[in-house]
């Protein structure tokens, strides 16, 4: 069992097996806050804080009969001592949790996050109404607004589904344009009806152009620079020049709002093909912007 399970089975054993799920994700949030490297990452949604990953693995659980999910709450079927299976810091730090937060309530938690970490409120339904006119004024404040037009680009790489959202949100994205030509990933959270969802669910707009990707069979046997230098120059050669249609339309995307960014898998910039997507929309011409790499 991986071990983030084993953080979560732990945490429902020391609340008796059963937590409500406003107040699971508060106290995994406040757990992973104190840990040196967090077991799970988090989004501001609705409620404030939320981990997709770790409903994720909530739900998994449900599936193979380990917890039961009612509307409310997640409850353990589990005798194991789940607990006794963690690291000792991690053991130390959520009985910490237990002793501070335990026998508060999902408003309580909600209003502690809200307070303590308020860019986590700032898509929140609940802050406005119970936090004061000056605590909401801080999660407002907290909510990055930028004017400046940049295309950015960023891969998904190494980093979770979270921090990539994340990453989305601090740059004030409003459209994230997938360059994959083939959008299926088997990392959670990265194939095109899931990245478009969760986009969505935060107000980011996604929008598909797979054929200024580069198809999958073209893909193989990448070992040195050198390699994908090789794809690269045949892929400005036969697809940058057959798609000027597509980056103009990413170019007017641009103009029209501001801050998008285009995406793809590979973390080094130079190792994939959105640098030279990138470049060719740089240009057209009218482009007059700054171009950044997240």
């Amino acid at each position: 069992m991986f071990y983030r399970r084993k953080v979560l089975l732990s945490l429902l054993q020391l609340f008796d097996g059963q937590i409500d799920k406003i107040c699971l994700q508060k106290l995994l949030f406040l757990f992973v806050q104190r840990q040196s490297k967090p077991e799970y990452d988090f989004i501001p949604y609705k409620y404030g804080c939320y981990s997709y990953s770790a409903n994720a693995d909530l739900t998994a659980m449900v599936r193979k009969g380990i917890l039961n999910e009612t509307t409310s709450h997640f409850i353990s079927n589990e005798t194991e001592d789940y607990f006794k299976k963690l690291k000792e810091a991690d053991k130390k730090l959520m009985l910490e949790i237990k002793s501070l937060y335990g026998s508060k309530s999902a408003n309580a938690l909600m209003k502690h996050t809200y307070l303590n970490f308020p860019y986590w409120a700032i898509n929140s339904i609940k802050a406005k109404g119970i936090l004061s006119e000056e605590e909401y004024s801080k999660v407002v404040n907290s909510k990055p607004i930028f004017i400046k037009t940049i295309l950015f680009t960023i891969g998904y790489e190494g980093i979770s589904l979270e921090e990539y959202l994340n990453r989305l949100l601090k740059n004030d994205i409003k459209v994230l344009v997938d360059v994959r030509n083939n959008p299926l990933s088997m990392k959670y959270g990265f194939s095109k009806s899931q990245l478009q969802r969760y986009c969505n669910s935060l107000g980011i707009e996604y929008l598909h152009f797979p054929e200024v990707g580069i198809q999958s069979e073209q893909r193989k046997e990448l070992n040195t620079q050198a390699d994908y230098d090789k794809l690269f120059a045949v892929y400005c050669k036969n697809t940058l020049t057959k798609t000027t249609d597509s980056q103009t339309r990413i170019l007017n995307l641009l103009k029209e709002k501001k801050r998008i960014a285009l995406t793809c898998f590979e973390a080094n910039i130079c190792q994939c093909h959105r640098k030279h997507l990138s470049e060719a929309i740089q240009n057209l011409p009218n482009f007059d912007y700054e171009v950044k790499h997240i």
